[in-house]
């Protein structure tokens, strides 16, 4: 199969099930140019040879990730529905560079739920509500802000795509789509040309259907970029080759920390099925992982300040949208807000409280409040979470079920990787998540192949019946 082929394969399942038939909503944009680009990769391959993995593979990217070209990047909302911009991501250019075939942008929670408290995860004014694959119910929970990336990589409209994470936006929807999800450590992936929602915990990563392809799209993804002082401290890890972590016994004599202390409401929520998660970890045992159960993460349960959060959106996304062309029709959020006002019936189906809690914010990073919440954040999640309870055990990693260890890994900056279980007798799938304390990647990949290969849970959805070319 050519590159030319695998496009135009995927552009009709795009057309026959993602908007229209089934209709999951996932895609809000095709590149026009994408057959162009996977003809003139074709051609290359002949004459000089592949590029390396990636050569003529699709990617979807997540409609807050820039791309200069004919698309558009508007973070889901109408007021950019029009915004083009003038210079790729970093990391679209190292996309570029490596073959990929940048193939559209995928719908997503609208300003990756920083617009408002009753939005339905996968919505945007712009493009609707994102669909989970996996049920006919129109409710499912489809996951936090990158759903539509991880469906349309759950549902073979790609073979890759890229989300963005600040806390759960990779992780929620890998576990709901039963795709794996990888969130980097903060600082190995590039943040530059991605519409901004915090200094701290933001970070772009990969959705793939297997660890390896995952993997392969991760190490592609890294690297040093002058314009992004996060990865300044990446220096040394810009050429990791992740495919030297698939190992099949990676998980022969790893020590497994099961943390089970999440709140009652998770544990008799739908999200939560225990015989998965007991499957899970006897997996583990099987393949002679060390299983130390019932471990204690002193400040888990705390009550964590939203000043980082809060703050930090103000500032960034002002100073984002600030320095949008002059004929942009917002340049602050307080314009955004009245823009929104202004086509109500179509931009606020469900408010915008969010935004309009964060106008009444000073844009400046000074204040007390969020100075003592963001030094809170880092020693509380490291100091006293995921590092001391990685030392005290001596643990190689630790196992959340589903994704309820999101927000002390966010605050940390640390990485994570979701990897599909099985699935409960509503067909809603369930999956777990692997943490490690910062850089530990290839530790974490290690370990969750030789899990998927243990496992071979993840099953196609039923829509994959529909018949397409």
């Amino acid at each position: 199969m050519s590159s030319k082929d695998l496009v135009i394969y995927y552009l009709d399942r795009i057309a026959s099930i993602d908007q229209d038939g089934i209709g999951l909503n996932s895609i809000l944009e095709i590149n026009p140019d994408s057959i162009f680009i996977a003809e003139s990769l074709d051609y290359e391959r002949r004459v000089k040879g592949s590029r390396g993995p990636l050569h003529g593979i699709p990617v979807l990217l997540k409609d807050n990730i820039e791309t200069a070209d004919s698309m558009h990047t508007s973070a889901g909302t109408l007021a950019l529905e029009n915004n083009i911009s003038s210079k790729d991501a970093f990391i679209v250019e190292r996309l570029r560079k490596a073959g990929a075939v940048i193939l559209g942008k995928t719908n997503m929670t609208e300003l990756a739920n920083g617009m408002a408290s009753d939005m339905w995860a996968g919505y945007s004014s712009r493009g609707g509500q994102v669909l989970n694959p996996y049920s006919d119910d129109p409710t499912l929970f489809v996951g936090g802000s990158s759903s539509g990336s991880a469906v349309a990589v759950a549902a073979n409209f790609t073979v890759l795509s890229v989300g963005t994470e600040t806390d759960a936006s990779i992780l929620s929807p890998a576990i709901q789509n039963s795709v794996v999800g990888i969130k980097p450590t903060v600082g190995l992936v590039s943040r530059s040309g991605i519409i901004p929602f915090t200094y701290s915990q933001d970070t772009a990563g990969p959705f793939a259907r297997t660890v390896t392809d995952a993997a392969i799209l991760l190490e592609t993804l890294i690297g040093v970029d002058p314009d992004d002082a996060a990865t300044h401290k990446s220096i040394d890890r810009s050429e990791i080759d992740y495919s030297n972590c698939l190992d099949k016994l990676g998980l022969k004599g790893a020590r497994i920390g099961v943390f089970r202390d999440a709140s009652d409401e998770f544990y008799h929520s739908e999200e939560y099925h225990d015989s998965l998660f007991l499957q899970a970890i006897n997996n583990l045992n099987d393949q002679e992982a060390n299983i130390i159960d019932n471990i204690e993460i002193p400040s888990f349960n705390r009550e964590w300040k939203m000043g980082v959060g809060l703050y930090e959106l103000k500032h960034s996304l002002d100073n984002y949208l600030s320095k949008l062309p002059p004929q942009a029709p917002v340049h602050s959020i307080s314009q955004l807000i009245q823009f929104n006002k202004e086509i109500e019936e179509r931009a606020l189906k469900y408010g915008q409280n969010k935004l309009e809690q964060r106008e009444e914010f000073q844009n400046t990073l000074r204040n007390p409040e969020y100075l003592k919440a963001k030094i809170e954040d880092l020693y509380f999640s490291q100091d006293k979470g995921i590092d001391y309870t990685l030392n005290k055990y001596n643990l190689d990693a630790i196992l959340f079920p589903s994704y309820v260890g999101s927000t002390i890994c966010a605050k940390a900056g640390y990485p994570s990787i979701a990897v599909p279980v099985g699935y409960m007798e509503s067909g809603r799938p369930f999956g777990v998540t692997f943490v490690g304390t910062a850089y530990s990647e290839e530790t974490l990949i290690k370990i969750a192949y030789a899990f998927e290969q243990t496992t071979k849970s993840r099953k196609v959805p039923k829509i994959n019946n529909v018949e397409t070319l």
